[in-house]
């Protein structure tokens, strides 16, 4: 595990070395135990390494038998003993035991194909000094991000991070309004966007081959949900256990301490009870709860510990938002409002105290239909078929006059927006739910000039394409399919790779192995979501392994009581930000509207939690990132 930063060429009137050096300790925190730079006509390759595996050797950059292709290599592959061994028999030589070597060998022989043979997480540059060509991949769902800007001279730079990429003099800060528009939707900035115009991110599931000033990139993979597969529930649940299983065991792999995240959801316990079984001794487990104990579900994750005979390792903490932003801001380099990255970061900082490797439960929602949001995107199906007449009379009309409040969720006000968001279509449906900023709510609220620069752009577009993709799918597999593609590497993996590699720790999730994933997209819908119950067949699979009242609760989620913040002791800084004469003058959101945010939420009168957040982080990164540039 590591950070990787590179360039071709020379960078301007400067000394590669020197550049190349700025770029590793930009990303020192995802690699303080080791670095590396290889540097030669036409390139500069650099890494920072965490050790994991062949702590002893694995130093990079590494390179094969001849030394005509050197390797930079970020992330994990777990099936690098199958792919040595093979490779030996073909007459491969290696001089280290690292998984590093695998990757460039696999090249050598397959060229660009050598990513299909790789199973885990991963983000590699490989230089052909022969060729005098690059080549860049990026694992299946982007677990390990990879960032990249071809400058208009043709040369190249890529690294891990934003910080790094910035530290190359021929990179420019100019800002993408577009990009900014789609975060303004999403809370994060959707690949191949970036923030930045003249910064692209690989996407998951796709290599760049750069030579001669030219790039073309590929995709070589994706999850297919055409291909059906006729089987039993009693099968599935089998194979799942089994896939899981082997997917658990081979993240397991470590010669440094292991732990666990725990919250006390099905997926996260689902995953520590299979590394129990796996494991001679008491697994390390961590939790993390708050001091509002609505956003806490440390009971369950300890009653998981319990029933699996895991170390329990529990953490209580009152988040301080105001001292850890800089530094989340600073990490993640460009817009990112989803606001648990605040636990997510501080559940990482408190687990690297013991351990350098945690597996989690992430992915599991995605691929087994785990989101409330599933539910009601069938359920809208069927709600559209009853005739308008009927709907009006015998429900919406009736709901209408119930009382709710903006302030507080309640079962009511989910019914109200359900009907207002079933009258889509299923991917304006999906867009409405997803996004902070409705459509029509961006055109009230955006500054005449902005609103003319993305004048021609469509945030929408981004869910827009998978829905496309999905080609008549289901409206679940439809769902999971932009899931997987969008909220899930666009937002949560980045989410946590960027709070675990803050800490130098090591993520590791067991449901994004892309062997399960494909399995999940072959079972029948009916097998996930049954009787508009959420993710029935990974409850019945958790079931054989953890307590039943963990399993069959709502689901909580990993959030923060930003709301309450904003009107408590985070009001001071949310109006100085925000309602500054710089934050004002940004030319995005009309002065006025904010202004009535930050009012009506302080004063208690609506709940504007997600939409100031997302203005906050914003603002954030402006003054972080371009106005200091």
């Amino acid at each position: 595990m590591c950070g990787i930063v590179g360039f071709t060429g020379r960078p301007g009137n400067f000394e590669a070395g020197e550049v190349l050096s700025r770029m590793n300790a930009a990303i020192v925190h995802r690699g303080p135990d080791d670095e590396g730079t290889f540097v030669a006509d036409g390139i500069a390759l650099g890494m920072r390494r965490l050790s994991i595996i062949d702590v002893a050797g694995g130093h990079q950059p590494i390179h094969n038998s001849d030394k005509t292709k050197w390797i930079v290599f970020n992330g994990e592959v777990y099936n690098f003993q199958d792919l040595r061994r093979d490779l030996d028999e073909r007459g491969h030589r290696f001089y280290t035991k690292s998984d590093t070597e695998a990757v460039v060998h696999l090249y050598d022989r397959y060229g660009r194909d050598c990513v299909d043979h790789l199973r885990g997480m991963f983000a590699f540059a490989i230089w052909d000094t022969t060729e005098k060509s690059l080549f860049l991949a990026r694992d299946r769902v982007g677990k390990k991000p990879l960032l990249y800007s071809h400058l208009a001279n043709g040369d190249i730079v890529f690294a891990s991070e934003f910080t790094a990429v910035l530290e190359h003099p021929g990179v420019s800060r100019d800002v993408d309004h577009a990009a900014i528009d789609a975060y303004i939707s999403y809370l994060c900035v959707p690949a191949p966007m970036t923030a930045y115009r003249q910064i692209r991110k690989l996407e998951p599931g796709h290599w760049l081959f750069w030579k001669d000033g030219k790039i073309e990139t590929g995709r070589y993979w994706r999850p297919d949900f055409s291909k059906k597969i006729k089987i039993s529930e009693e099968d599935a649940i089998d194979e799942t256990i089994r896939l899981l299983r082997e997917s658990t065991k081979l993240r397991m792999i470590s010669e440094v301490p292991l732990g666990a995240f725990l919250s006390g959801g099905v997926d996260s316990s689902t995953v520590v009870a299979l590394m129990a079984e796996e494991s001679e001794k008491p697994v390390k487990t961590f939790s993390i709860g708050f001091e509002e104990q609505d956003f806490s579900e440390l009971e369950y994750a300890k009653r998981v510990a319990r029933h699996v005979g895991a170390e329990y390792n529990e953490f209580v903490v009152r988040p301080n938002a105001l001292e850890v932003l800089p530094t989340l801001v600073e990490h993640y380099g460009e817009p990112y409002a989803d606001s648990s990255a605040i636990p997510t970061y501080y559940v990482a900082k408190e687990t690297r105290k013991h351990v350098t490797v945690a597996l989690n439960g992430d992915g599991g929602d995605e691929s087994f239909a785990g989101y409330e949001r599933y539910v009601a995107m069938e359920l809208a199906e069927n709600y559209r078929r009853v005739p308008w007449i009927l709907r009006k009379a015998l429900v919406e009309f009736p709901i209408g006059l119930l009382p709710s409040s903006e302030l507080k969720r309640s079962r009511i006000r989910d019914a109200k927006r359900f009907i207002k968001a079933a009258e889509l279509g299923r991917t304006e449906r999906y867009f409405r739910w997803m996004s902070t900023f409705h459509r029509k709510e961006k055109q009230e609220v955006y500054a005449p000039e902005f609103s003319a620069a993305v004048a021609e752009q469509d945030a929408g577009d981004e869910v827009g394409r998978w829905f496309a993709a999905a080609n008549g799918s289901s409206v679940l597999d439809s769902t999971m399919l932009a899931d997987q593609m969008s909220y899930l590497p666009n937002d949560l993996l980045v989410k946590v790779d960027i709070a675990t590699m803050a800490n130098s720790l090591e993520a590791r999730s067991p449901f994004l192995d892309h062997k399960l994933i494909e399995f999940a997209a072959s079972l029948p819908s009916s097998l996930k979501v049954r009787r508009f119950q959420t993710k029935t067949l990974l409850k019945k699979v958790a079931a054989r392994l953890v307590p039943p009242e963990v399993i069959y609760r709502r689901k909580m989620g990993f959030g923060v009581p930003v709301g309450h913040w904003f009107r408590g002791e985070m009001s001071d800084f949310l109006k100085g930000t925000l309602l500054s004469e710089r934050a004002l003058g940004r030319g995005i959101i009309r002065p006025e509207r904010i202004r009535g945010y930050v009012e009506e939420h302080v004063e208690g009168r609506y709940d504007h939690s997600f939409r100031l957040w997302t203005l906050l982080m914003l603002e954030l990164w402006f003054q972080r990132f371009i106005d200091r540039s």
